[in-house]
């Protein structure tokens, strides 16, 4: 099986992905839900996990799935936390 990228290389500028962390206890991580269906029953049980796993959640929710998140709130979870999972849904 051959994986196709379903970015056009050209209309988009390399991202270097940002560090991982070693460990999640202890670190604060937020949760995106893009407003789909089932998105929240999905990230409820991610955030169980989470907490279990010593970290401390904050939940963040995007007004429409068709809609890329608006420089605010994207500003607000980076200063809110150390780590991001966007919860995609169907």
């Amino acid at each position: 099986m051959r994986y196709v990228s379903p970015y056009d290389p050209g209309a988009r500028t390399p991202v270097t992905p940002a560090p991982r962390p070693d460990a999640l206890a202890g670190r604060t991580v937020a949760l995106l839900d893009i407003s789909k269906n089932r998105g929240a029953e999905f990230l409820d049980r991610v955030e169980r996990n989470l907490r279990d796993r010593g970290a401390a959640v904050e939940r963040f929710a995007k007004p429409l799935f068709s809609r890329p998140a608006a420089g605010e709130l994207i500003e607000r979870i980076a200063a809110r936390a150390d780590v991001a999972v966007e919860g995609l849904a169907d």
